[in-house]
């Protein structure tokens, strides 16, 4: 259950809109909005590099393939070679770089596997799944692997109240150099590198491929801040058999990389604003806004309105929120708790 305080909130289908009140609590650092920095000089949630990978061996327990018709997908092995970025609280974040077959793209991805995971008593379990994007460029970081959004913390405390699943969180990288105006928009531009197969087609195949995995797409979520926002977005209305739900904290819905400049009907064909509207998505959203943005509240409300079922989206504004880390990571614990409402759990056959 979502804790609800002060909280009303709505579920919408289609055009209808709702401004939603919260109470979350304060907590976190200071950070800043697209290209801007915290307090202590820290990129902030759209340009903070995450920490410098260790080279370290630890990696998930080797698994023997299992076949099988029931609930869960197991690996079909080997274990993948990962290193390890950092640890947590709740254990390491390691990384790796994935070469899609589909795609032809390599790219980091940092992965988290909730203690649960390498439990004895769960070997034969399959775990839901979390992607999370990030803000800014995220060239050669995320920030959900940053200490700056604690999601694989406050998950694992959610996890031991009975009040989220223990999620694989899966972390790719968005864009291979820094240059924020031409950035590839989560999307296969023509003539850049296809960013939209690599993240919607060959990352869930590799997660599938590499983890105990539950079969369908009941089981998958994803979600990002900011720029993360237009990509979680995007994502789940192009891909609603890969993803039911997802969470996009403060995005904008309009691609607006100069890459697309003279092609504008691919750039269409990846514009949330248009894909809202085209009833092709049985997915359901949970789209929040800063409610000290005004800017942004017109953003997220006029494409919220525009949604035509089956997308089912559930609009929050938070009491106060700027487009700044410190506020996004105050949503976690609710988000987590949403998407634990909507997806299923750890399951075995």
């Amino acid at each position: 259950m979502l804790r609800q305080s002060s909280r009303s909130r709505a579920v919408l289908t289609g055009a209808a809109v709702l401004t939603l009140a919260a109470s979350l609590a304060a907590c976190g650092s200071s950070g800043g909005g697209k290209g801007s920095t915290s307090a202590d000089g820290t990129p902030a949630a759209t340009s903070a590099s995450s920490s410098t990978a260790a080279t370290a061996s630890a990696a998930p327990i080797a698994e023997q393939p299992t076949p099988g018709n029931g609930k869960v997908q197991m690996p079909t092995g080997p274990a993948p070679s990962m290193s390890k970025a950092r640890d947590t609280a709740a254990g390491p974040i390691m990384m790796t770089k994935v070469t899609g077959p589909k795609s032809g793209v390599t790219g980091q991805v940092w992965v988290w596997l909730p203690p649960e995971y390498n439990d004895p008593k769960y070997a034969k379990t399959g775990f839901p799944v979390l992607t999370l994007y990030a803000g800014g460029q995220s060239n050669g970081y995320n920030t959900w692997t940053d200490n700056q959004l604690p999601i694989q913390e406050d998950d694992e405390q959610l996890v031991k109240e009975g009040k989220a699943h223990p999620f694989i969180m899966i972390m790719p990288v968005q864009n291979f150099n820094g240059d924020e105006k031409n950035a590839l928009d989560c999307s296969d531009i023509p003539g850049q590198p296809k960013m939209g197969t690599w993240m919607g087609e060959d990352i869930p195949d590799w997660v599938r491929a590499n983890f105990r995995t539950l079969k369908g797409r009941d089981s998958w979520g994803v979600m990002g801040a900011s720029t993360g926002g237009f990509c979680s977005a995007k994502l789940a209305l192009q891909h609603p058999d890969v993803y039911k739900a997802a969470v996009p904290i403060d995005g904008y819905y309009i691609p607006d990389s100069g890459l697309w400049k003279g092609h504008d009907a691919e750039k269409a064909a990846n514009s949330p604003n248009q894909l809202i509207t085209q009833g092709k998505a049985d997915v359901k959203m949970f789209v929040t806004a800063g409610g000290a943005n005004g800017y942004e509240k017109d953003v997220v409300k006029s494409w919220v309105a525009k949604a035509v079922p089956p997308v089912s989206i559930e609009y929050y504004e938070q009491p106060g929120g700027k487009h700044l880390t410190s506020d996004f990571k105050k949503m976690i614990p609710d988000t987590l708790q949403w998407l634990t409402k909507n997806l299923a759990g750890p399951a075995s056959d």
